[in-house]
């Protein structure tokens, strides 16, 4: 039996779990396509406890459970630039990320917005392409002095 997934907006109480999925995400999942040193620099965001706090309250931000555990997370800025979508290293390709991308697409379509746009891992990729995301262009984004590789990706509503 399938346990359904509960999707709610994340609340400040919820960051501990948060930052402990956007760090083990990173360490686990992305260093299939990053190096020791870009995994370092990136998954030192979680650090940034007020950082987290403040996307909480501006963002739209909201968190999928399983059981009452915080199984990913995911959060919009500037009403259709797709922030974060994170997804546990132990729950991954199980449909999670697609049910939080869906309900942010709804949310980007409920505010009139017709392009969601994101900047993604090369991890991600394979993700965003198979959910009909364009790649406009590959970048390089610097990260406490490291730089990692990225895409802006976007999809027309």
């Amino acid at each position: 039996m399938k346990t359904s997934i509960d999707i709610r907006p994340a609340t400040a109480n919820d960051v501990p779990e948060i930052t402990a999925i956007f760090r083990d995400t990173i360490t686990h999942i992305n260093a299939a396509d990053y190096s020791e040193k870009q995994i370092i620099a990136w998954a030192s965001g979680a650090d940034k406890i007020s950082e987290w706090e403040k996307r909480i309250k501006k963002f739209y931000f909201i968190v999928a459970e399983l059981e009452g555990h915080i199984v990913g997370f995911a959060y919009l800025k500037n009403g259709n630039y797709l922030d974060g979508l994170f997804v546990h290293k132990d729950y991954q390709r199980q449909g999670i990320g697609s049910k939080l991308l869906r309900i942010m697409e709804s949310h980007v379509i409920m505010n009139d917005f017709e392009v969601l746009k994101s900047d993604i891992s090369k991890t991600a990729l394979p993700f965003f392409d198979n959910k009909y995301f364009d790649v406009i262009k590959k970048q390089k984004k610097s990260l406490k002095g490291v730089v990692l590789e990225n895409y802006l990706v976007e999809k027309q509503l």
